[in-house]
């Protein structure tokens, strides 16, 4: 199966190849599970099943909702969402970044960083002047490394969380 290479980096000895999740579907029940279990626990009627279910509607190229893969040598490292209105209570804000996942073998290699940076290129090729995250971790980490700006802290979902904003 050709695959469609978006871009490469080279990162702390990762070489990877940004992919979208619309031409690796056989991937869909790695990312499910990666998702389900950091975050299938936090929602009410969250299942596997539901998870995967829903990754069906990411399946998409040059519009949202997209998820972008980090892939090296065929192994899945990572992987991040652009998508629509992500908290209902906040349905001024269209675009928002979410899903940002890096492989537990792969953490702290930088992969996540980089597949933010590419999402916002692509936000921006897509015309999206700001986008939008929610995170737990309320000093805003990598985020507010990357120029992230809060807007506030709330209580999403019986879960403590920062939003915060970016210009593209």
């Amino acid at each position: 199966m050709q695959l469609l290479i978006v871009d490469t980096f080279v990162h702390k000895k990762v070489n990877m190849n940004f992919e979208y999740l619309s031409d690796n579907k056989e991937l869909i029940p790695v990312l499910a599970n990666w998702y389900f279990e950091e975050w299938g626990n936090k929602e009410k009627g969250r299942t596997l099943d539901t998870e995967t279910q829903k990754l069906q509607k990411y399946l998409n190229k040059d519009q949202i909702p997209l998820i972008l893969l980090a892939i090296e040598n065929d192994e899945l490292l990572g992987a991040a969402q652009l998508k629509y209105r992500e908290m209902s209570i906040y349905p001024d804000k269209e675009h928002w970044i979410g899903g940002v996942y890096t492989s537990k073998n792969h953490r702290g290699k930088g992969i996540a960083k980089q597949i933010i940076l590419k999402l916002i290129e692509i936000a921006g090729n897509l015309n999206i002047k700001k986008l939008y995250l929610q995170t737990e971790n309320l000093n805003g980490g990598l985020y507010r490394r990357l120029g992230w700006k809060p807007i506030e802290q709330v209580n999403y979902h019986n879960i403590e969380v920062l939003v915060m904003e970016r210009e593209i």
